[in-house]
């Protein structure tokens, strides 16, 4: 059995580090993406740990956006903390030097990674930027991760544009937010969640999941429409064939299990914009985990 599991949040998400007795004493402990997964782990007897990340590079000391965050008891420094607005490749060897200081820090020998959006890349990252030197990586777990491109990557790319919306009230308005959050926030990561740009990063991470199971959960509230498959179903952020990582080649994927929640957001969030219970949200909800729960064998 895996050591410990640790959850990665996503693309522009804000987490401190927690372990499974210290956290946030103000707000959600763990952030606005992890915190109903890390209590659903605690309540089980499962040791859970959060990776650091922010907006940008530095260290996580608090979280004054929505649903935030402070008095976090342990700050841990930049290099080992994830800016959850820059490059993949960048966000891994973040990720990386914090399961190695994990490791050390704990007596951990082997993790298993859940990652949310965003953060099921940085995940593959890391496996990569370790593979031979260890910690050993057990499972990876990934909720809406768009392993084939976004709604965000391929509306900036020009892959899908209004007209794909059908006239979609909130795809539409998911479209006129996007740019401007992208040029005022990232830092190279809304580059690299396009289809086009995944494809090729996707071909050369080619062997690095080899001998490690990966479940893939996408979900796909939005469904106004059914082509194109790029973008239709969606939930939110992500299609749902993207969250199934559906058309990513067994090279790369060799072993893999897809989960369909064709209900949900990809968020709270989202759930939250559109009217919908957070247990709405792939992040939120019992029956999401049960399925993780799965996934590990826990």
């Amino acid at each position: 059995m895996t050591d410990a599991v640790v959850l990665v949040s996503g693309g522009a998400a804000v987490t401190p580090y927690t372990d499974p007795e210290r956290a946030a004493a103000s707000g959600l402990a763990a952030g606005n993406t992890m915190t109903a997964l890390r209590t659903h782990f605690l309540d089980r007897g499962i040791r859970v740990f959060t990776a650091p990340a922010r907006i940008g590079a530095g260290e996580v000391r608090e979280d004054v956006g929505w649903q935030g965050f402070s008095e976090v008891p342990v700050v841990l420094p930049a290099e080992v903390t994830i800016n959850a607005v820059g490059r993949v490749d960048d966000a891994g060897v973040a990720l990386a030097g914090f399961l190695r200081w994990l490791s050390a820090e704990h007596e951990l020998g082997s993790f298993s990674l859940v990652g949310h959006s965003m953060g099921g890349l940085f995940s593959r990252a890391a496996i990569r930027e370790m593979s031979g030197k260890g910690p050993r990586v057990d499972r990876l777990v990934t909720l809406g991760t768009p392993w084939d491109g976004s709604v965000l990557g391929d509306f900036l790319d020009g892959e899908i544009s209004e007209a794909d919306a059908k006239g979609d009230p909130a795809t539409l308005q998911i479209f006129t937010e996007v740019r401007p959050y992208a040029d005022a926030n990232s830092q190279g990561a809304a580059a690299e969640v396009s289809r086009r740009f995944l494809r090729g990063w996707n071909d050369a991470q080619a062997g690095v999941l080899d001998g490690i199971p990966v479940t893939a959960i996408g979900a796909g509230y939005f469904a106004a429409a059914t082509e194109p498959r790029q973008l239709w179903p969606h939930d939110g952020l992500v299609s749902l064939a993207s969250g199934r990582a559906d058309e990513v080649p067994s090279a790369v994927l060799p072993r893999v299990q897809r989960h369909s929640f064709p209900d949900h957001v990809h968020s709270i969030f989202f759930a939250d914009a559109f009217g919908l219970p957070w247990e709405r949200a792939l992040t939120w909800d019992p029956e999401v985990f049960a399925v993780v729960d799965g996934a590990l064998e826990l």
